[in-house]
């Protein structure tokens, strides 16, 4: 996002790795001519406070309530950008440019996925386009153990120590159901995550609920049932938004209730059902 690209052809033959991987992304947001639309209003707004167009970008970014601060980019000796950077807090938007950078933002689509997803899912917005190979490769994050007694069926488990006291695992897989246990927002043995923050432990819940699932050879979009337990219902937006992030193209049935408190000081737990299809 600046000057350098303003009114400039649609490039070609790109050899940059990083310039290829954006250039998947701005594909995806719908192409060459929707991103300088977009560099347009920026520019308007830059030459209204007298910044460039990588000062309102950013400035954008750190106007959005959700983001507590921004990593810039630098190559010293080559582009730091230290002074341009600077400007950054002499100047606010105002309605008028927002209003024109949303105009131009609505010609766009939406891209899939959360941040990172580029790598995790399709279509892969990375500068080779592919990582299928590279995912089949990943450690997985548990490992499933056999049950005794029970041919065929497997478990894992997390190391919360809470597992071992109350006599239980993460997740059981019974032919093609799993089971996913009440998780919460626990590192390690017992260090909470984010403990004033109900929406950054559904979303650290989420994850340690797909590690399960993957250790079982399911994933998230096999997840047919979540239950979600709160302690506060002030919580409620924040955890649901953080759920429908993850589940919302899968839709699977929910539950959400309300209880007095929850063991250890935890904001939310969640357990989940998967049902994984031939």
């Amino acid at each position: 996002m600046s000057e350098r690209w303003l009114d400039q052809p649609d490039p070609q033959g790109l050899s940059d790795w990083s310039k290829m991987k954006y250039r998947r992304f701005i594909d995806a947001a719908g192409g060459w001519d929707v991103f300088q639309g977009i560099l347009r209003a920026a520019a308007t707004v830059a030459d209204r406070h007298g910044v460039s167009v990588s000062n309102v970008a950013t400035r954008w970014v750190l106007e959005n309530p959700a983001v507590a601060g921004v990593i810039i980019g630098a190559r010293l000796g080559e582009a730091r950008h230290s002074a341009d950077n600077a400007r950054l807090f002499g100047f606010g938007l105002t309605t008028a440019d927002l209003e024109l950078l949303e105009e131009a933002f609505s010609q766009s689509k939406p891209l899939p996925g959360d941040c990172g997803d580029e790598y995790r899912r399709p279509p892969f917005l990375t500068a080779s386009g592919d990582l299928s190979h590279h995912l089949q490769e990943m450690p997985k994050s548990v490992d499933a153990r056999d049950v005794p007694d029970r041919p065929g069926e497997k478990q894992v488990g997390t190391g919360s120590e809470w597992e071992d006291i109350a006599g239980y695992c993460r997740a059981w897989r019974i032919g093609d159901r799993i089971l996913v246990s009440g998780t919460t927002a626990t590192a390690g043995v017992d260090r909470i995550i984010a403990p004033e923050d109900a929406g950054a432990q559904t979303t650290y819940i989420l994850d340690r609920i797909a590690g399960a699932l993957s250790a079982l050879g399911a994933d998230i979009r096999d997840v047919v049932r979540t239950r979600i337990y709160l302690s506060d219902a002030e919580d409620v937006m924040a955890v649901s938004q953080a759920h429908g992030r993850v589940f919302g193209d899968i839709r699977p049935a929910n539950t959400l209730t309300e209880v007095a408190s929850l063991i250890g000081g935890y904001r939310v737990e969640i357990e989940a059902e998967a049902i994984i299809r031939s």
